[in-house]
């Protein structure tokens, strides 16, 4: 694969955007950049378990639903969600119907309702790295660092679940606690 890819509104990018509006879009306006909060990372870490086996795409395209079924991911919410909360999602074809994913989001959503405010935030960026070289290449990019099984250890000693240092790491470039926009992308560093 090519690092890179002119889209058709003649921007480089990384080649992983691709020809895909949605794509694009993500990788231009979300992905890499810094987020912050209980509730968006709270999000973050649920869709990027649900993404595990899975295409990001696939993940973007069914987002809005996502959202909507749980209720924006609001932690406090989605932790009161019960048996038949878990049968109803089981059911709805707009997002991925696995029982271990859902449930796993529905326990880490209880674990951040009884953390105080701005806890979830400030324990995830404290493990991202204190400096990080953009890659020249995506042979640079790496799939699990010390910094994503370190914080991968730290939530499942808290009881998180879907939380593993590859899945960590997806979490950390998405939200900006690392940037892999690799040289040449017009979003590089």
């Amino acid at each position: 694969m090519n690092d890179l890819v002119t889209g058709a509104d003649g921007v480089t990018r990384c080649a992983w955007a691709g020809s895909d509006a949605e794509y694009q879009r993500y990788h231009d306006e979300e992905w890499g950049t810094p987020l912050h909060g209980d509730r968006p990372l709270f999000e973050k870490m649920s869709l990027e378990g649900f993404q595990a086996g899975l295409a990001w795409i696939t993940i973007l395209r069914k987002r809005p639903r996502f959202r909507e079924v749980f209720h924006d991911f609001e932690p406090s919410v989605v932790a009161r969600f019960g048996p038949d909360d878990v049968e109803r999602l089981l059911q709805d074809a707009g997002i991925i119907r696995h029982r271990g994913k859902i449930e796993a989001a529905i326990g880490n959503a209880a674990i951040v309702a009884a953390m105080g405010p701005g806890e979830l935030d400030a324990l995830m960026w404290s493990f991202a790295p204190a400096s990080h070289t953009p890659p020249a290449t995506f042979a640079e990019v790496p799939a699990v660092t010390p910094e994503s099984t370190a914080l991968s250890k730290d939530l499942r000693r808290r009881g998180f679940r879907f939380v593993g240092p590859t899945t960590m790491y997806a979490l950390m470039q998405s939200s900006g606690m690392v940037d892999d926009h690799v040289a040449g992308c017009w979003r590089a560093a």
